[in-house]
């Protein structure tokens, strides 16, 4: 092997040993912070579906993905057999998505279906890295001014959205791709503490 390959091999090696290191400290931190948190909003959610009300889901690009990700675990099933459970992901509507950006803008392509489909008791589940994107701070607005319960799963300070939102989980850390990990392993947690609560489990 030529020393520039060794020497690549090694550096790419370390790429993923930091990584790891990175994701690894930001679950303990985070296990060691706001696990009364996550399970204070795990149980939110599971009176929210208990109740037949629904929960909405929204973020843009990766959090988008995780958004439709969540929505689809409680459409279906997570870890057991059970009744599906009212979830919409409003990443979903090509034509709605399309239609209202064309139409008005693409700040308002998750504002405007929470307040054509949102009620008072469901609950909106904004999905943002940043808190600061212009169309998850309209779906806020929306929910809050017709009586949803807003919750924000954010990272870095928070930004805006953690200033609106009813309530807030900010992951600690400013690298995109850890925060995304850790909202990811939150929202199967909310699976998992809805499905016991529930009785599914």
């Amino acid at each position: 092997m030529r020393a520039t390959d060794l020497s690549f091999i090694m550096t790419i090696s370390e790429t993923t040993r930091q990584s790891f290191a990175e994701h690894l400290s930001l679950v303990n931190a985070v296990s060691s912070t706001l696990l009364p948190q996550i399970t204070e909003l795990g149980q939110i959610l599971s009176n929210c579906l208990k109740s037949g009300s629904t929960i909405f889901w929204c973020g843009n690009g990766g959090s988008a993905a995780d958004a439709q990700h969540l929505a689809a675990e409680l459409v279906g099933r997570f870890q057991h057999d059970r009744a599906p459970l009212r979830s919409i992901a409003l990443t979903t509507d090509s034509s709605v998505l399309t239609c209202v950006a064309n139409d008005y803008s693409y700040d308002d392509v998750f504002s405007r279906q929470i307040s054509a489909l949102g009620s008072p008791g469901d609950i909106l589940v904004v999905i943002s890295t940043s808190g600061n994107s212009l169309n998850v701070l309209n779906s806020i607005r929306a929910a809050n001014n017709i009586g949803l319960i807003t919750i924000a799963l954010l990272g870095m300070d928070g930004g805006i959205a953690c200033k609106h939102a009813s309530r807030s989980l900010i992951i600690p850390s400013h690298s995109t791709a850890r925060i995304q990990e850790l909202h990811i392993l939150v929202g199967h947690i909310f699976c998992e503490l809805i499905e016991e609560t529930l009785g599914f489990a």
